[in-house]
C-alpha cells in the first residue's frame, strides 16, 4: 500500500470514528428524550443523579478496559476484580483498622497487581487474553468469597468512606446541582487516561500494539513489558471502581461483580473502540457508559421486568459488536 493510500485509509478510519461518536451521542439524546416522554419520573434531578451515580462505576470500569481493547485484547475479569479490590479495602479499613487513605491505596494497588498478573499471562505466557482473563475472573471470584467467608464487609465504622462516592463537593457549593463525587472521580479518571493515551509513550504504544504488534516488536520495542504495563494501569483503574462501588453500597459484597464486565465492554464498543484494536477514545467510552446507564435506569423507571432488562442488554452487546464489524469492513 502506498503512502497516499495509507493516509486515505487513516482519514477514513478517523472519519468513521468521529461518525460513531456522533451517532452514539445522538442515541444518548434520543434515549433521554424517549424515556422523559414515556415517564414524568425519568427527567427529575434525583433520577438524573442516580443515572450519573450508576454510570460512575460502569464508566470507570469501561475506561480501564478501553486501554486493553485498544491493544487488541480483552479483559473478562474486571467485574470480579472490582469486587476483590472492594474486599481488600474492607480488610484494610475494617478488619485491620487502618486509615482511610491506606484503604484507597490498597484498592488501587490490588487492582494494579492483579492487572499485572493478567498481563503476564497474556504477554509472557502467550495465553490468549480471553482465556487468561476468564481464568482470572474465576480466581478472583473465589478469592473474594474465601477472604470474606462469603459474608459482606460493612464500612459503618469508617468515617467518610461513603463520601467517596455519595458525597457531593459540587452540591456543597451549588445545592441545586448535587452531582455525586463518584461522577467527578469518573471524569477525573477519564481525563487523566485520555491524556495518557494522547500525550505519553505508553499511550502511543497502546495504539501501536493494537494496530500491528509484530511491527512494533521488530522495531526493537519490548512489547511484553509495555503490554504488562497497560494491563497493570487498567487494573489500577478498576481498583478505583472497586472503591466507588464499595462506597456506594457502604459494603464490600463478595458475590457481586459478574456481569459488570459485559456492560463495560458494551459501553466501550458503543463508544467506537474497535474490538480488533488500534482505535478508540475515552470520550466515546464515556458516552457509551452513559447510554448503558440511561437505558438500564429508563427500563427500570418504566417497570420493565429485570429479566427483560437483561435481554435488552444482551441484544445491545450483539448490535454493538456487529456495528464494529461493519465499521471495520467500511474502513478496509
Amino acid at each position: 500500500m502506498s503512502v497516499t493510500e495509507d493516509k486515505l485509509a487513516e482519514r477514513r478510519a478517523l472519519r468513521g470514528a468521529a461518525q460513531q461518536k456522533l451517532l452514539a451521542f445522538a442515541s444518548l439524546i434520543v434515549l433521554v428524550i424517549g424515556f422523559s416522554l414515556a415517564s414524568p419520573n425519568f427527567f427529575q434531578v434525583s433520577n438524573i443523579m442516580a443515572i450519573l451515580q450508576a454510570a460512575s462505576v460502569n464508566g470507570v470500569l469501561a475506561v480501564g478496559v478501553t486501554l486493553i481493547i485498544i491493544t487488541g485484547g480483552i479483559d473478562l475479569s474486571i467485574g470480579t476484580l472490582m469486587t476483590f479490590c472492594a474486599v481488600m479495602t474492607g480488610v484494610v479499613l475494617t478488619w485491620l483498622g487502618m486509615p482511610l487513605i491506606l484503604g484507597v491505596v490498597a484498592s488501587i494497588a490490588t487492582g494494579a497487581l492483579c492487572g499485572l498478573i493478567s498481563g503476564t499471562f497474556v504477554a509472557k505466557m502467550k495465553i490468549p487474553p480471553f482465556i487468561a482473563t476468564l481464568g482470572m475472573m474465576l480466581i478472583l471470584k473465589g478469592l473474594s468469597l474465601i477472604v470474606t467467608g462469603t459474608k459482606p464487609i460493612y464500612f459503618n465504622d469508617t468515617p467518610g468512606f461513603t463520601l467517596i462516592s455519595q458525597g457531593s463537593l459540587i452540591g456543597a457549593i451549588f445545592p441545586a446541582f448535587p452531582v455525586p463525587n463518584g461522577v467527578l472521580i469518573l471524569f477525573l479518571v477519564a481525563g487523566v487516561t485520555a491524556w495518557i493515551l494522547s500525550r505519553t509513550v505508553l499511550g502511543r504504544y497502546t495504539f501501536a500494539l493494537g494496530s500491528n504488534e509484530e511491527a512494533v516488536r521488530l522495531s526493537g520495542v519490548n512489547t511484553d513489558a509495555w503490554k504488562m504495563a497497560i494491563y497493570a494501569l487498567a487494573g489500577g483503574i478498576v481498583g478505583i471502581a472497586g472503591l466507588l462501588i464499595a462506597s456506594r453500597l457502604n459494603s464490600a459484597q463478595p458475590a457481586l461483580g459478574l456481569g459488570y464486565e459485559l456492560e463495560a465492554i458494551a459501553a466501550v464498543v458503543i463508544g467506537g473502540t474497535s474490538l480488533s484494536g488500534g482505535r478508540g477514545t475515552i470520550l466515546g467510552t464515556l458516552i457509551g457508559a452513559l447510554i448503558m446507564s440511561v437505558l438500564t435506569n429508563g427500563l427500570r423507571v418504566l417497570s420493565v421486568a429485570p429479566e427483560w432488562q437483561t435481554v435488552v442488554t444482551g441484544a445491545i452487546i450483539i448490535i454493538a459488536v456487529y456495528a464494529d464489524q461493519l465499521r471495520r469492513r467500511a474502513a478496509s
